[in-house]
């Protein structure tokens, strides 16, 4: 009867207007609540389930975790699992000891004892609130079925979330339709990605059901489902720290994959091509000129009008560019390029599973089958996808395209992670793949709003984000200046990715060519893009060399932060206040982040700027390409000639560097170099592993722990976890100062740095 009944009568019907709950006795619950439970404890949840009225509505709180209830209103013996089987939570079974009352008196409360919060509900009107016994009332839920409402609270603090694409970055004084797609302002934040997850002072709450609309514009958010038929199913977890509920995000929806090391190497991406020659030629020059870059990605035909297929959705090669495709890719793989494919056109009733056989795979929407088109191409050698568009896949199948791509690919090649880079996403994309922010204009606004936005996809879970360098549709103020900016913040983002329009001059030498290439701007182009005199800038190639290389240097150090999300739900572009919970001003700042938990960016994105203006958290920070120190606490002017960029380390950083590689896996045998950070006690985690397959879930990982004593002037060095413990060389030194050989092998390490 659950689909069948109006939510607005069941609710009702359950002490809204007339009817009540009435309660025999407290309930208490947790996850040893269940004796008779089968699963394991990580795996079962313990629930208290109020029974209503003659309409047949029940409201269930479920505990999941310590830090997480599920709350639903639904039809008694609605299967709210059905409804919203979407693919965006983790896979669990909800059991545990259930206590049911039917309800014949309205007004009635109870109490009931969730760890060290308690649960409070009422019936007149329906009310669910969470209580800690210091921190007084965490959330508090309300149900209006007159006008098919959700209220919740976010009192006088800042309110993150509702997914990419959002602004600004603090929600209150907003309303949002959860429309995806390009939205009116994409040329300026990007593709609108909705992410039904809020995040507040201690609490958060993620909505399960994809349509509806928010409403944060009043004293208290409004939560509008699109869908008055069904039931509501919410999740509300709580946590003392912006980062213990990220975790709980994390456990809900899913922690981050780790990705392969090649992608956090620089990609080079392509439009309208020219010939086989063109293609193998720019790849060459790239090595030629010692510029590090690991991949190349090719645009389809179609947007272009010479790109790698033959046409939009096409699976054959474009046979003036790749006549012969095996031989192409085995080229690009001997100069240790990885090569990306664009693609297009994915059924609109995508569904199902990678794995599926028989007479379901053969339905042209079913994944299986969809997949079965990529295999090929896998086989050949292409290392991975860029799946564009996809703005009008309902959210389900959004998350199946996410989804096929990481399964398939391991399917088809089961000793590589796979990679793919979308344009759409929704909750659970963090298992699966990447995030590109879209088809942005190059001007200096949308610059400056990409940083916030990079910064508002760590906060709704997505670690794996960056932009088109540059902007993707050029304007006249796309210029030599901009395109440098752009690529000192692409640097410190973890996709680092030049693609756009006129995309000759997003390579690293394409402002010093004389020529911009084909324009893709139509018959006014030339009115705007850079004129002849503007395409002889020598200045712009050893700008990008520097970011290159810094960033190749810091691969060790990017790499561990990816194993970090992947273990904790920790973003790699961090909110300030992610670090520093109590700094308000922290919170505020949507124009520099941590890079990792060590690294302060704060790019430039001011027209003719060479210098800019931070309020710099507290404690002593590092100039990373002076070695000088730098008091926080206060508002400080930082100095960034073209050439440069403000980038601070905070003191107790321990950060790891390789040396400079023109491809993350290129063999070396330089040691890793450790620089401590003096100022402050500190800690950091270093991971390694081959970098390209899953022999890490079999324990084929190096994890070390490090610990940065300030007062002694002591760095410890711990094997931690991990079966590679064959000795490890590292150069350790202190800031600007000597450095000190040293080999850890089994066990532990200290020196003492001076």
């Amino acid at each position: 009867m659950g689909a069948a009944i109006s939510r607005r009568r069941l609710l009702t019907a359950a002490g809204v207007g007339t009817a009540g709950v009435l309660l025999s006795r407290h309930i208490a619950f947790g996850e040893n609540a269940d004796s008779t439970a089968t699963k394991p404890p990580d795996k079962q949840a313990s629930a208290s389930r109020i029974r209503t009225g003659p309409a047949g509505m029940e409201l269930t709180v479920v505990a999941v975790r310590p830090r997480m209830l599920r709350i639903t209103v639904a039809a008694i013996d609605e299967t709210v699992d059905t409804y919203y089987d979407d693919g965006s939570l983790m896979p669990r079974q909800y059991s545990g000891a259930l206590h049911t009352q039917r309800a014949d008196q309205p007004g009635q409360q109870v109490d009931a004892v969730w760890g060290e919060y308690t649960v409070h509900v009422e019936t007149t009107p329906l009310r669910v609130s969470v209580r800690h016994s210091q921190r007084g009332v965490v959330q508090e839920l309300a149900f209006h079925s007159e006008v098919n409402q959700v209220l919740f609270q976010y009192g006088n603090a800042p309110v993150y979330g509702l997914g990419p694409g959002t602004h600004p970055l603090d929600r209150r004084g907003t309303r949002d339709t959860m429309r995806n797609g390009a939205g009116d302002e994409l040329r300026i934040f990007g593709a609108r990605n909705p992410i039904p997850w809020l995040k507040g002072k201690g609490w958060g709450l993620y909505f399960h059901q994809p349509t509806g609309q928010f409403d944060l514009s009043g004293d208290a958010g409004v939560w509008r489902p699109s869908d008055v038929a069904r039931a509501q199913d919410i999740f509300l977890v709580v946590g003392e720290t912006p980062a213990e509920l990220l975790r709980e995000y994390a456990e809900l929806t899913g922690y981050p994959h780790l990705p392969a090391r090649w992608t956090l190497g620089f990609q080079q991406s392509h439009r309208t091509l020219e010939s086989r020659q063109q293609i193998l030629d720019e790849a060459r020059t790239f090595r030629e000129k010692h510029l590090p870059c690991d991949t190349m990605i090719y645009l389809g035909t179609g947007f272009c009008p010479s790109g790698w297929n033959t046409g939009h959705g096409s699976f054959a090669f474009n046979n003036a560019v790749f006549p012969d495709p095996k031989q192409i890719v085995d080229e690009f793989h001997a100069l240790h390029f990885n090569v990306v494919l664009h693609v297009v056109n994915p059924p609109e009733t995508l569904h199902g599973s990678v794995h599926d056989t028989g007479a379901a795979a053969s339905v042209p929407g079913d994944a299986a089958n969809y997949w079965a088109q990529h295999e090929p191409f896998m086989r050949m050698g292409i290392d991975g996808w860029w799946p564009d568009e996809g703005d009008v896949l309902p959210t389900p199948s959004r998350l199946v395209r996410n989804r096929l791509y990481w399964e398939g690919g391991r399917k088809t090649r089961p000793d590589r992670r796979p990679f793919a880079l979308h344009r759409n996403c929704y909750a659970g994309i963090q298992r699966w793949g990447w995030l590109w922010s879209g088809d942005t204009e190059s001007t200096w606004k949308t610059l400056e709003t990409q940083i916030m936005e990079g910064i508002n996809a760590g906060l709704n879970g997505v670690p794996y984000w960056g932009t088109d360098i540059g902007g993707f549709v050029p304007t006249p103020e796309f210029t030599a200046e901009l395109f440098v900016r752009w690529f000192q913040f692409g640097a410190f983002c973890p996709s680092f990715r030049c693609h756009g329009r006129t995309w000759q001059l997003r390579r690293p030498w394409g402002w010093n060519t004389g020529s911009y290439g084909p324009s893709e701007m139509g018959p006014n182009a030339a009115s705007f893009l850079p004129h002849e005199e503007d395409l002889h800038n020598a200045a712009v190639e050893p700008i990008c060399r520097k970011f290159l290389e810094t960033r190749y240097r810091l691969l060790p150090y990017l790499y561990s932060a990816a194993f970090e999300a992947h273990t904790t739900g920790l973003p790699i572009i961090r909110s300030l206040g992610l670090e520093f919970p109590q700094d308000l001003k922290a919170w505020e700042t949507d124009d520099a982040y941590l890079f990792g938990s060590n690294l302060l960016v704060a790019p430039i994105y001011e027209i003719g700027a060479t210098k800019r203006t931070l309020n710099l958290p507290a404690g002593t920070w590092w100039n990373f390409w002076t070695m000088q120190g730098i008091e926080g606490g206060r508002n400080v002017t930082l100095e960034a000639a073209l050439d440069s960029m403000p980038l601070l380390v905070r003191a107790g950083a321990v950060v790891p560097t390789g040396p400079v590689k023109q491809y993350a896996e290129q063999p070396s045998k330089e040691p890793v170099t450790l620089t401590v950070y003096p100022g402050a006690d500190g800690a950091f985690t270093f991971y390694d592993d081959d970098g390209l397959t899953f022999a890490y879930e079999d324990g084929d990982f190096q994890e070390i722990a490090m610990h940065w004593d300030d007062a002694r002037r002591t760095l410890t060095l711990h094997h931690s976890k991990g079966a590679r413990t064959q000795p490890r060389r590292f150069v350790v030194k202190l800031a600007g100062g000597n450095e000190h050989a040293i080999t850890l092998a089994a066990g532990s390490i200290s020196v003492k740095l001076d």
